[in-house]
C-alpha cells in the first residue's frame, strides 16, 4: 500500500525525528519549533538569547522532548558545539532548520559603511554556512537528513543590499549543497519569506532609530516596496511562514531538493 493511501496511518510527520531549529527564541523560528513539537519532533532549539530557555520550558510543559542550546552561530565554534551537543543528547540529527538572520540597517547602499556591510553578511549568511558545515558529517554518516534554509524575498529589493547579498548566498549554497550531497541521501532546500507580521521583537536586531526624516523615509521605502511587490498586498503571518518550512522538512517533500520556495504572496524575490 502506498504511504499516501491513508494518511491517518502515518501519524505525526515528525514523530521521533530530531530537529535543530536555530533562531528559535522568537518569530518564525519559535513558531516552527512549536508546530514541529506538536507533530512529534524532538527538538534542539538554538539562540544566543536567554529567551530560548523560556521557549523550551513552555514546550516541555506540553510534553515536547526539547533542549535549549545557547550559542553564537556567527562563529564556527558556536555552530560546531551546537551540533555536537545535539548528537550527544539525541544520538542523531534528522533535520536542521537554519533560521538565523535578519537585516540590521535600511538605507541606500552607498550609505552603508564597510563595518555595517560586514555585520550584515556575518548575521545573515555565516550562521547558515557554519551550521551546514557542522551538521553534514553527521548526516553523511547516517545516510540521510534534511536541511531547510530560511532565505528571503529581499534578494530583490531596496535599501538592504548587503542583506540581499547574504540571502543570495544562502540561495546559492542551497542549490550547490543539494547537488553535492544528494548521493548521501541528504536534501537541502530553502524558503524565501516575504514581509512577516510578528509580535514586537523581545530583543532587537540592532536596527538604529531613525535620526531624521530622511532616515525615516529610507526605512519606510523598503516597507512600501515589499508590499508593492506582493501580489496579495499584505504581510504573511508566522503560521504562513512556518508551514512551508515544515512541509519541506517532512517526507511530503521527499522528491524536492535544491529548490528555493518563495513564501511572499506572489513576490518571487
Amino acid at each position: 500500500m502506498s504511504r499516501f493511501a491513508n494518511p491517518c496511518f502515518n501519524g505525526p510527520r515528525f514523530q521521533d525525528r530530531v530537529m535543530v531549529v536555530t533562531g528559535a527564541a522568537q518569530g518564525i523560528g519559535q513558531r516552527v519549533a512549536e508546530q514541529a513539537g506538536a507533530e512529534g519532533a524532538r527538538l534542539a532549539l538554538v539562540d544566543r538569547a536567554d529567551l530560548i530557555h523560556e521557549v523550551v520550558d513552555a514546550l516541555r510543559e506540553q510534553g515536547v522532548d526539547a533542549i535549549a542550546l545557547q550559542a553564537d552561530l556567527e562563529t564556527w565554534e558556536g555552530a560546531a558545539d551546537v551540533m555536537a551537543k545535539t548528537v550527544e543528547h539525541f544520538g542523531r540529527i534528522d533535520i536542521l532548520v537554519n533560521n538565523v538572520g535578519g537585516a540590521i540597517n535600511f538605507k541606500p547602499f552607498t550609505e552603508f559603511t564597510d563595518t555595517e556591510i560586514s555585520a550584515e553578511i556575518t548575521r545573515s549568511l555565516m550562521p547558515t554556512l557554519w551550521c551546514c558545515r557542522a551538521v553534514l558529517p553527521t548526516m553523511v554518516e547516517q545516510g540521510s537528513g534534511v536541511i531547510v534554509n530560511v532565505s528571503s524575498a529581499a534578494t530583490r529589493g531596496i535599501h538592504r543590499i548587503p542583506y540581499s547579498a547574504a540571502k543570495g548566498g544562502v540561495n546559492a549554497m542551497t542549490a550547490s549543497l543539494a547537488f553535492e550531497y544528494a548521493e548521501h541521501g541528504i536534501r537541502v532546500v530553502a524558503t524565501a519569506p516575504g514581509g512577516t507580521e510578528a509580535p514586537p521583537r523581545k530583543i532587537s536586531r540592532g536596527t538604529p532609530e531613525a535620526r531624521n526624516e530622511t532616515e525615516q523615509a529610507w526605512f519606510q521605502a523598503h516597507i512600501d516596496q515589499t508590499k508593492a511587490s506582493c501580489l496579495m498586498g499584505r504581510y504573511g503571518t508566522l503560521e504562513e511562514m512556518a508551514a512551508p518550512i515544515l512541509f519541506l522538512a517532512s517526507d511530503d517533500a521527499s522528491y524536492i531538493t535544491g529548490s528555493v520556495l518563495p513564501v511572499s504572496g506572489g513576490d518571487q524575490g
